[in-house]
C-alpha cells in the first residue's frame, strides 16, 4: 500500500539537481549543442548549451541524478565528430527551467 509518508520519501529522494557543464576539445563546429538537445530532450533534461568564445562549450541541465548522471557520461563523449578533451562538472542552484534550449550568440 501506498502511504502519504512513502510518496513523501519518493520525492525527497527524487529532487532536481542543478549542474553548470563545461566541455574543451573540438566541441565547436560537429553539430554538438544540437545533437545535446536531442539527448537532453529524450531523457527529461531541462536548461541550455551554448557555444563560449575560447572554443569551449558551456551547458546547464536540470534533472534527477540519476539523469544528470546518464547525461553527464554522454557529454564525456559527444556526438561522433567531437573530441571532448575535458568535461568539467559543477552543482549550482536550481533555476527550474521549463524545457531545454540551444542558444546562439
Amino acid at each position: 500500500m501506498i502511504t502519504k509518508d512513502t510518496i513523501r520519501q519518493y520525492n525527497r529522494e527524487m529532487k532536481k539537481v542543478h549542474v553548470n557543464i563545461t566541455l574543451t576539445g573540438k566541441v565547436q563546429g560537429v553539430t554538438f549543442r544540437e545533437t545535446t538537445k536531442y539527448v537532453a530532450d529524450q531523457s527529461g533534461i531541462r536548461g541550455f548549451v551554448r557555444n563560449e568564445k575560447d572554443g569551449s562549450v558551456y551547458i546547464e541541465a536540470e534533472a534527477e541524478q540519476w539523469e544528470l548522471d546518464s547525461f553527464i557520461e554522454w557529454c564525456n563523449e559527444g556526438p561522433d565528430r567531437a573530441k571532448v578533451e575535458r568535461c568539467e562538472v559543477v552543482t549550482g542552484e536550481l533555476k527550474n527551467f521549463t524545457d531545454f534550449v540551444v542558444l546562439k550568440k
